[in-house]
């Protein structure tokens, strides 16, 4: 056991400037403990509570020559951890929010892909099934679905009548209708 325990937090200061590591272990082992404990109480957590008076020990160690104390080495110890754990906890929340902004673009990205892929695949079925209508009823379909024109103009184009055109029409909706109702199930939830 060394003479350093007897020593008083500005003794053992003073030697932690001159590169002292005894000094730095007794200053640790001083308050080391009690600084856990402060830092479990504010977070719950003894191994994060540990990890924060580690952190603030080596940092201690590290700024050694830099440290100029204006009260007692215990209040600045305290001080220490207290700023660490507010870090810390800072940290985590920043950390959870983009955790929960992740987590929010994956499954909102995902369900738009997911339903991009659908509407393709369907759209595919779609026009599969349409090129095998009947050559007549698909031509009469694609210029009023795809063109967009009225039963009177298909009517002129084709040298058909208007009644003729909407049966063709009605007549490949209907078939389409019959052969997607099964898919359609598949697509929809």
């Amino acid at each position: 056991m060394s003479a350093y325990h007897k020593y008083a937090d500005q003794n053992l200061l003073n030697l932690l400037k001159e590169d002292d590591q005894l000094a730095y272990t007794e200053i640790f082992e001083r308050y080391s403990k009690i600084l856990v404990n402060h830092a479990y109480k504010m977070l719950g957590s003894r191994d994060e509570a540990n990890d924060v008076v580690q952190d603030v020990f080596l940092a201690i160690w590290n700024k050694r020559n830099e440290i100029i104390l204006t009260g007692s080495l215990s209040s600045y110890l305290y001080k220490a951890v207290k700023n660490r754990i507010l870090n810390h906890i800072a940290h985590e929340k920043v950390v959870s929010r983009y955790a929960d902004s992740i987590l929010n673009f994956i499954e909102n990205d995902y369900v738009l892909a997911d339903s991009k892929l659908r509407e393709e695949e369907l759209e595919a079925i779609i026009e599969k099934e349409i090129t095998l209508l009947p050559e007549k009823m698909r031509e009469v379909f694609l210029l009023r679905k795809v063109e967009e024109l009225s039963y009177e103009e298909i009517a002129v184009k084709l040298n058909i009548t208007d009644k003729t055109a909407k049966q063709q029409v009605y007549n490949s909706l209907k078939i389409l209708r019959h052969k997607l109702k099964s898919l359609l199930g598949v697509f929809v939830w």
